[in-house]
């Protein structure tokens, strides 16, 4: 008996807004919907999709299909002033409606005074507004990265904003009694918040306020960690999560195989550079590079 052929675990989807909640001075939330969300299935924990924007004047993204089924050529020989722009970004949660007959997803943006397109599109964001994405359609995909392993003991969490969703849907996933402990990094005061964990979670928030940036791994260094076996996740600007890893692997002697890394961005440089450096399509997965930033931009 001939069996089934295994699903593809990514493929592309329509997202259409139905409204938007502003979290903090820096964060807003955008939840999509409609029938184009169909089939599709977030791993929780950091999730990542791929995002591809509208510029400006444009109903909705330019994302073209071959006969197969393939985008990213058909997508990368437009001209760049004509195909949608795509950024990485967090799936913040996921939700079957009263009735379970339709599904919503959230992302949270990080807003910039300097933001690019992604900012802008979704400041100025509102019902009915188009985007598509290249996002998960099994649960179990290679887009999810925060994976303890079955004999972890505590946690270690460092997040900046942009890495913001991604760690606070780790923590409401995270069971009890686990013990977590947690930095966060975000611009305000105002852009702090309520986080629902069954874990004993002991949180810091490291709030710049137009300060400088906080010394992330200071701040750990004289913290006191708990015995036992631990496994990090980090996320955030590049070089902050090099060396908040160089601390924990050298300093701490946390193996290294123990430890999920991720630059969301680098200082100085855009996403639309980053990938070139890169200069791989996220045609076989919408995991994110070190070059990449969910919620970022």
């Amino acid at each position: 008996m001939p069996t089934a052929p295994e699903a593809d675990p990514f493929r592309l989807f329509r997202l259409t807004v139905l409204r938007t909640r502003r979290l903090g001075p820096s964060m807003l939330r955008v939840t999509f919907g409609g029938p184009g969300l169909d089939g599709f299935a977030s791993g929780g924990r950091d999730q990542s999709l791929s995002l591809f924007l509208p510029h400006p004047g444009q109903p909705e993204p330019v994302v073209p299909v071959d006969n197969e089924g393939n985008w990213f050529e058909p997508w990368r020989a437009l001209p760049a002033e004509e195909r949608a722009v795509l950024r990485s970004y967090t799936v913040r949660a996921q939700r079957r409606t009263e009735g379970g007959s339709a599904t919503e997803v959230d992302i949270d943006f990080a807003l910039h005074e300097d933001g690019g397109p992604a900012c802008r599109w979704a400041a100025a964001a509102s019902p009915g507004d188009v985007l598509k994405a290249l996002g998960p359609a099994v649960e179990d995909n290679t887009a999810v990265r925060f994976r303890p392993p079955e004999d972890t003991d505590w946690v270690l969490i460092w997040a900046d904003e942009t890495a913001l969703p991604a760690a606070t849907a780790a923590l409401e996933w995270l069971p009890a009694p686990l013990r977590a402990r947690v930095w966060l990094e975000v611009p305000h005061a105002g852009d702090r918040q309520e986080i629902d964990t069954a874990a004993d979670a002991r949180i810091s928030w490291l709030v710049r306020d137009g300060a400088d940036t906080p010394d992330v791994v200071a701040a750990v260094r004289a913290t006191g960690l708990p015995e036992g076996t631990p496994y990090v996740w980090i996320a955030g600007e590049a070089s902050t999560v090099r060396a908040l890893r160089r601390h924990l692997v050298r300093e701490r002697g946390i193996d290294r195989k123990r430890v999920t890394f991720v630059g969301y961005w680098r200082r100085g440089l855009s996403e639309d550079r980053l990938r070139e450096e890169a200069a791989s399509p996220p045609s076989d997965s919408t995991s994110p590079s070190d070059s990449t930033s969910p919620s970022g931009d």
